[in-house]
């Protein structure tokens, strides 16, 4: 199938034609444990991406989609999260062309050497293991969890010294206290936690395969071979280690990414379907219905408020949401 747009659409069209996530690199600073800022939107550093660092991300202003692994939702003003290491996550804002909205996120990132130096040191910070075993799938916080985080977080990055840092514990101590009510597991268990290198392997080798080739033919046999395993080798542990098979993770991930064209972009329907990997309209409306619970038309139509609320299924089981 022939993807065919009008020039006013290239642009906004081609960023998503590239469908892996894009690796960001972050330097560290030698001055400084981790990383705290505030960033425009639409920026340079927006879009599907990953990096090998713990992200918390605090939206201060707009609406509208965000992704986070095989997460599909949608943000309001406010949210707060913190993003695992190399989850691939974007937020987009609902925006008309050309708009720019000034400090749109505040963002800090900081590495698993670093927290994990820091736990070795101090062992009153162990309980953040559990918690930050967890948040490698991302959490969403709401309610007061999500309010004095938000606080903490700006509080964080307009700090400097010792109160930085003391801020920063105070802020993943407020996280890792959250009432279930007020928190929201996202992605998938995309390593699962399992020690078991054969788990790992057949995950990161299938979904870097995924992601390489979501709009072309994927087949399990080559990503067994990119795992150097046998198919029903592969199956096994992929399936223990993602909680899901293999072919269900690639229709969550094509679902996911045709749900972001359809946020972002006024392509045609058919347009949506080739660029996220389907080979037929047919195919395409009968997966995203059972997916989404309504057609790619219902869905683009409905405001970001009114979308149907987010996939997460992790192991059969859906996390709460308040």
């Amino acid at each position: 199938m022939s993807l065919v747009v009008d020039q006013t659409q290239n642009s906004l069209l081609s960023k998503f034609l590239v469908v892996e996530p894009h690796l960001e690199i972050i330097a560290p600073h030698p001055q400084q444990s981790f990383r705290s800022f505030t960033h425009d939107y639409p920026s340079p550093i927006c879009g599907w991406h990953m990096h090998p660092e713990f992200e918390i991300h605090f939206i201060r202003e707009t609406s509208g989609s965000m992704i986070a692994g095989d997460f599909i939702g949608t943000f309001e003003a406010g949210q707060v999260s913190i993003m695992g290491p190399n989850l691939p996550h974007d937020w987009i804002s609902d925006l008309p062309d050309n708009k720019v909205v000034p400090d749109r996120d505040a963002v800090i990132q900081f590495s698993s050497t670093w927290i994990n130096k820091c736990v070795g040191a101090m062992p009153e910070l162990n309980e953040l293991e559990v918690f930050l075993n967890k948040a490698s799938r991302g959490i969403m916080f709401s309610g007061d969890s999500a309010a004095l985080a938000s606080e903490l977080v700006m509080h964080v990055i307009e700090s400097r010294g010792a109160k930085k840092i003391s801020l920063m514990f105070e802020l993943l101590a407020t996280m890792q206290a959250a009432p279930v009510t007020e928190t929201t597991l996202l992605a998938s268990e995309w390593f699962g936690n399992s020690s078991d290198d054969n788990d790992k392997l057949a995950v990161e080798a299938g979904l870097n395969y995924i992601f390489e080739s979501l709009t072309s033919d994927i087949r399990l046999s080559t990503a067994a071979q990119l795992a150097y395993m046998s198919e029903a080798s592969f199956s096994k542990y992929f399936k223990r280690a993602a909680g899901m098979t293999f072919s269900d993770m690639v229709k969550k991930l094509r679902i996911a990414h045709a749900c972001r064209m359809l946020d972002a972009t006024d392509v045609s329907i058919s347009t949506v379907c080739a660029a996220s990997g389907f080979n037929n309209i047919a195919n395409f409306n009968r997966q995203f219905l059972s997916e989404m619970g309504m057609t790619p038309s219902q869905y683009r139509k409905l405001e970001s408020g009114a979308k149907p609320a987010s996939q997460v299924i992790s192991r059969g089981l859906r996390a709460l949401n308040d």
